[in-house]
């Protein structure tokens, strides 16, 4: 259940392919090694109203928190952010060489006690229809 959750303030819109963030973190996730493709979800919620730092109207973010079941290992899931983060900030790489953007990343375990989910993907795709 790898859920990728991005956030991004709205002056991006011009300046950010969102949908090819989308597919590199996609790509970047199974890369990894540690994710079913059928498992992974990546969306964004852009934010219109936000105030950033100083509040320059230049300021611009991109939040990006994966959301992961319990069971990996601190140090798997080390390894798969690095990965992750690595592929996403190369391809903010131009925002990054100003100093008006913030790039940042979390990873939040999702108990399993409290969570419910029903998902037809991993059937067809695991070719267990």
């Amino acid at each position: 259940m790898p859920h990728f959750i991005f956030e991004y303030s709205s002056n991006l819109d011009s300046r950010l392919d969102i949908k090819a963030l989308c597919e590199v973190t996609r790509q970047a996730a199974l890369e990894t090694g540690i994710f079913e493709i059928g498992a992974i979800r990546v969306r964004t919620h852009k934010s219109e109203i936000y105030s950033i730092a100083d509040d320059d109207p230049k300021n611009a973010f991109v939040h990006l928190m994966l959301r992961v079941g319990i069971g990996r290992d601190a140090e798997t899931r080390k390894a798969a952010g690095d990965r992750i983060f690595a592929a996403v900030s190369e391809f903010c790489a131009e925002l990054l060489a100003e100093p008006y953007f913030a790039l940042s990343f979390e990873i939040c375990e999702i108990d399993p006690v409290t969570t419910w989910k029903k998902n037809g993907i991993h059937t067809r795709l695991r070719g267990t229809e």
